[in-house]
């Protein structure tokens, strides 16, 4: 199955959880970490609830991009 993971910056690096695995979350210093963990983190979440005979959640979240244009005055 294909889980849709969002990994977001933060002060001390990167987090990452999966809308579709609720509780499952991973941390890491770098996109490429915080995401091989985010991998082993679903793993154990799904191996776990395999275990307690309890319901696997079926992949149903998904992303996309809506371009907006910024008003003149916004400043970041």
């Amino acid at each position: 199955m294909k889980y849709l993971i969002v990994i977001e910056k933060t002060n001390t690096g990167y987090s990452a959880y999966s809308p579709d695995l609720n509780g499952c979350v991973a941390t890491g210093s770098t996109k490429e970490e915080t995401e091989f963990n985010m991998k082993e983190a679903m793993e154990f979440h799904l191996e776990g609830l395999q275990l307690g005979n309890q319901y696997i959640p079926h992949p149903q979240a998904y992303s996309n991009y809506i371009e907006l244009k910024a008003p003149l005055s916004a400043t970041i």
